[in-house]
């Protein structure tokens, strides 16, 4: 009987997956809309402000009335906690969500 790697077969998996994941994120932004593309954090690791791809720098506030007006492409506004918050969407690429964005 033929041994199988599921590990091997797993990780086939991911990396296909992966791959499809960042040309359908290349393709979700039709619009044109802005996109973040670094961030700031305070001493606790918090986003506080947010730099766009037309060089815009956006305070929390400001970052989350934009997405939530849907001026900002590939984020998300869901309420927690009793705020409102801002996530990157679901996509399957860690490095595009905003925690591991570059910091300014």
């Amino acid at each position: 009987m033929e041994q199988k790697d599921y590990q091997k077969i797993y990780e086939e998996y991911k990396q296909e997956s992966q791959q499809r994941a960042q040309v359908e994120a290349a393709q979700s932004n039709p619009d044109g809309k802005e996109e973040f593309v670094s961030v700031r954090k305070n001493d606790d690791g918090d986003l506080i402000a947010f730099k766009t791809s037309t060089g815009r720098e956006l305070d929390y506030i400001t970052a989350l009335n934009e997405a939530k007006a849907g001026n900002i492409a590939h984020v998300d506004v869901f309420h927690k906690y009793g705020r409102d918050i801002i996530r990157s969407e679901p996509d399957g690429i860690k490095e595009n969500n905003l925690d591991h964005l570059p910091e300014f």
